[in-house]
């Protein structure tokens, strides 16, 4: 009986195919990131182009009129436009200083305290972060009602600080980022919880409450169903809503498709330099711990 001869791949192909396995995952990746950078790419050209251009041109043809649509977009009912995107500054600002802050607290105490309840606490977050914000939206403007609130700057601001995915994040990183042996140290030394909790745990846990800021910075600058619900003066409207209006009146006046445009195109830009700026300081951060470490 003949043996069957057993094929060994040579060296040079086993590198090939091992590249071309790795090439793939890069491939999807860059695939996914031609996806999520079309639309951005679109809005970009667009915002070049006037209202005769928007529509007649083909989609990636440059325009000539990007400095006449901002001239015009800032000058729209005596520069509402930049009062919208103050205000989701004011919202997006202060809702993701305050939420980052009660979710680092709050996550320190549940990675660090044993108390009778604190597994119901945590599951009770878990729920809360699968339940849609839109669902919470009516219930939240029926309670801003009874108190006197609605259509005001609290009516959006309040809502905004409780993020149950911010205090989830907060309180894995804290279980991580603060070791037991450091604040069992630091209570042997005489310190309290509140000075435990300022001088030792919040430094440690700033990468992960940068974190919690920045998701919570780009979901509030994002939202649009609850100002949608809880405001009716376009004076306080942020700039999602007050884009919305624009595009609404578009039927009947076509030339504000192009305001609307330009305006979402300078609506990104604040969320781009964020996310850029606090790369950064992720990055100096994360350094800076390995080196004391």
């Amino acid at each position: 009986m003949s043996a069957v001869p057993v094929r060994v791949a040579t060296p040079a192909r086993a590198r090939s195919v091992v590249a071309a396995l790795g090439a793939f995952p890069t491939f999807v990746l860059l695939l996914g990131a031609a996806y999520c950078l079309f639309p951005v790419a679109w809005v970009l050209v667009a915002a070049t182009k006037s209202s005769g251009e928007l529509f007649s041109t083909t989609t990636f043809s440059l325009g000539t009129s990007l400095p006449a649509n901002l001239a015009e977009l800032g000058g729209y009912r005596g520069g509402v436009f930049w009062r919208w995107l103050a205000n989701s500054a004011l919202y997006a600002g202060v809702g993701a200083l305050l939420s980052a802050a009660l979710s680092g607290v709050t996550g320190y105490a549940l990675a660090k305290y044993a108390f009778r309840g604190r597994a119901l606490i945590f599951n009770a977050l878990i729920a809360g972060v699968l339940v849609p914000a839109v669902v919470l939206a009516i219930p939240q403007y029926l309670l801003m009602s009874k108190v006197g609130l609605t259509d005001t700057y609290l009516s959006v601001l309040l809502p905004s600080v409780v993020s149950p995915y911010g205090i989830y994040l907060a309180r894995v990183y804290a279980a991580a980022a603060v070791p037991e042996d450091v604040v069992e140290a630091a209570r042997t030394d005489g310190a309290g919880e509140a000075r435990i909790l300022g001088s030792i745990a919040l430094p440690m846990m700033v990468p992960g409450l940068v974190t919690v800021f920045l998701f919570q910075f780009v979901s509030i600058w994002n939202n649009f169903m609850l100002p949608y619900i809880m405001l009716g003066d376009d004076g306080k409207f942020p700039v999602t809503l007050g884009l919305y209006t624009m595009l609404k009146q578009g039927n009947t006046t076509p030339a504000l498709y192009t305001l609307v445009v330009t305006g979402s195109l300078v609506s990104v830009l604040p969320l781009i330099a964020l996310f850029l700026t606090l790369q950064r300081y992720w990055r100096i951060d994360l350094l800076s711990g390995a080196v004391k470490a």
